[in-house]
């Protein structure tokens, strides 16, 4: 292959050095950027509510005296990995389908498989009802009430592409769809949800809107011109100040979420520290720096490991 045929296949978005690259054949390169496979950032931030969720439930259940068995959580872990990564791949490539004419006219992402005719539409149509086969198939090891729940997120995933065309929030959209593993977590262990759950999802939107605010100063230029709308446009250069209310509501909104679910207070630690990290995010924050959006957007993803993590310290395993 000829430097110019890798350079042609690649995505402007994506590290040259990416493990796609290194690995898949060429053919199977479209597919797997249609799935963000190469940037395995977004399905890590829609795992972390799922585990946040998931270990919120263990560490409660062992608060009233019914210790959670290891087993059951690594299992119902490891269902949530791979569901994230297989949905979040479905809906990327549903969102290009919609964005197609978009994407064309964005410096960022007229690279993609779409756009540059690399993959078709009839293409790109299968190859989410394979990945959703997939979700289904992760889906289904759940019991039937979390089915139900997992089945009405499709609803949050069908409206947010759409969202940028009418609302200045569609980040909000976002976080509706990429949250909603802060139910499933807790379903999955109680067949039921509680009020917990739904605090801890409504943290897990506003944190969503906070991170992708950030993410979309990449692009402000570009969506001013074609007329897409984001809270980056929307907040401008009071980003920072809205940023404060976000992130200081996220970490509110969890340790409300803890608290009704009388997890340890160890969990609390992580929280504490998540919070000095989202101070960190915004006191360096530059938002005409998109090299350092991008990285600070990503960083989040360490946020949401530390959160997990004091939660799984503070559970007494069976």
């Amino acid at each position: 292959m000829t430097d110019l045929d890798q350079t042609t296949s690649r995505v402007a978005d994506a590290t040259p050095d990416n493990w796609v690259y290194r690995w898949l054949p060429r053919a199977a390169w479209p597919y797997a950027q249609l799935a963000r496979l190469d940037r395995p950032i977004g399905w890590q931030l829609l795992m972390w509510p799922c585990f946040w969720s998931a270990g919120m439930a263990a560490a409660s259940k062992a608060a009233v005296g019914v210790p959670e068995s290891p087993w059951l959580l690594a299992w119902h872990l490891v269902l949530f990995f791979i569901g994230a990564a297989a949905m979040r791949g479905a809906g990327c490539t549903y969102n290009d389908l919609v964005d197609h004419e978009i994407d064309m006219a964005v410096a960022r992402t007229r690279s993609r498989p779409l756009p540059s005719g690399r993959v078709t539409r009839t293409q790109a149509k299968l190859f989410i009802v394979a990945q959703a086969l997939v979700g289904l198939l992760v889906l289904l090891q759940f019991n039937w009430f979390t089915v139900f729940l997992g089945v009405a997120s499709l609803a949050t995933v069908a409206i947010y592409p759409f969202a940028k065309r009418f609302t200045d929030w569609p980040q909000f959209f976002l976080g509706l769809a990429f949250s909603w593993g802060g139910l499933m977590g807790w379903a999955a262990a109680f067949g039921s949800l509680s009020l917990a759950a739904v605090v801890l999802y409504a943290g897990a939107i506003a944190w969503t809107i906070g991170y992708d605010t950030i993410y979309a100063h990449q692009d402000k230029e570009d969506d001013a011109l074609i007329g897409v709308r984001s809270t980056a446009r929307l907040f401008g250069d009071q980003t920072k100040a809205w940023l404060v209310g976000l992130y200081g509501l996220t970490v509110i909104l969890l340790g409300v979420a803890f608290a009704l679910a009388a997890v340890p207070l160890v969990a609390y630690a992580g929280l504490l520290i998540a919070a000095l990290l989202f101070g960190y995010q915004i006191v360096v924050l530059n938002i005409n720096d998109p090299v350092q959006c991008l990285a600070l957007f990503k960083f989040n993803s360490k946020v949401g490991a530390i959160i997990f993590l004091g939660l799984i310290v503070s559970i007494p395993f069976a």
